[in-house]
């Protein structure tokens, strides 16, 4: 059996061979990323560094950087599945080392997120709407309007407010909040949508769990929070003063953007939150919730027929 030097020498004697490893040579090189690095890293360099190490640069120029030639996560082309490479200096030579990519990471938030909080679960059109799908009727032109201006003028730590929509049964509320979410995710943006009267029973039966404040810690600092169909709930002092007060109160003082869906317009809402399941009339508890609602979010009226029928 040929040894692996000897196998060597003869590759590198063929001219085909070395002209392959010129123009693979000389297209790396020429690499953006990879000629950036050198140069930023010029004086700790040398031209016996590059020469050992350029089956790493060339490994680093297969690969899709910061998701740019993934069509997806399960679509990802990298020899790590939901990990990209970064160039760096280890012992005289240069190394690729792998970190999660952004949508990994969203992945990993979203998955981690879900095991804490099970009411993120949603109906499955609305995981998949999109913007191309909404019917646009002049009773919705508005709220997309306002969510279209939202998703472009997005920036983190920018003070920006959510959207309250809010109208009848069916007319699209929640799935104008999924085609938003969809939307971020595509800005490598996390949002999380909870279905609110689910969520409330969720809360009640996690303090026998202990997993009551991780739970509302999550929900206080996820970058964009989606109450769908909050007023749908049966009310009671604890959920809407231990709950959704504390929720509400930090992510308007962090100015983390909050969306609503409701039947109810504000002063409906209220009114609703009034009254606890014990008949208890509770109006200035009620009037601290919709100052949080009212500063987080902008009341939007979706109209038009019921989708649903």
């Amino acid at each position: 059996m040929e040894r692996i030097n000897q196998t060597l020498k003869r590759l590198a004697s063929n001219e085909n061979f070395q002209k392959r490893y010129e123009k693979m040579r000389n297209d790396t090189l020429k690499h953006p990323d990879i000629n950036a690095f050198l140069t930023k890293h010029q004086n700790l360099i040398s031209q016996q560094m590059i020469d050992k190490s350029l089956i790493k640069l060339y490994e680093y120029t297969n690969q899709s950087k910061e998701c740019d030639s993934c069509p997806s996560l399960e679509g990802c082309i990298n020899i790590m599945k939901g990990y990209h490479p970064e160039l760096v200096l280890t012992r005289n030579t240069i190394d690729v080392v792998y970190e999660r990519c952004p949508r990994k990471i969203m992945d990993d938030e979203k998955r981690k997120n879900q095991q804490l909080i099970r009411s993120l679960y949603v109906p499955r059109d609305i995981l998949e709407a999109s913007f191309e799908d909404i019917e646009g009727d002049s009773g919705r032109l508005d709220a997309v309007d306002k969510a279209a201006t939202f998703l472009m003028n997005y920036e983190i730590n920018k003070k920006q407010k959510g959207l309250y929509l809010y109208g009848k049964f069916g007319v699209g509320k929640s799935y104008l909040l999924g085609a938003i979410a969809n939307e971020l995710a595509k800005k490598r943006i996390s949002s999380m949508i909870v279905y609110v009267p689910e969520l409330l029973r969720e809360m009640k039966s996690a303090i026998a769990d202990s997993t009551l404040n991780g739970k509302i810690e999550a929900l206080k600092k996820e970058p964009i929070l989606m109450f769908d169909d909050i007023g749908a709930e049966a009310v009671s002092s604890w959920t809407r003063d231990e709950v959704l007060g504390p929720i509400l109160q930090f992510r308007m003082l962090e100015n983390l953007p909050t969306f609503f869906t409701s039947n109810f317009d504000f002063q409906e809402l209220e009114h609703h939150l009034t009254y606890s399941q014990r008949g208890e009339e509770e109006k200035m508890k009620a009037r601290r919730i919709m100052e949080r609602i009212r500063s987080l979010s902008e009341p939007v009226l979706v109209d038009g027929p019921n989708r649903r029928t």
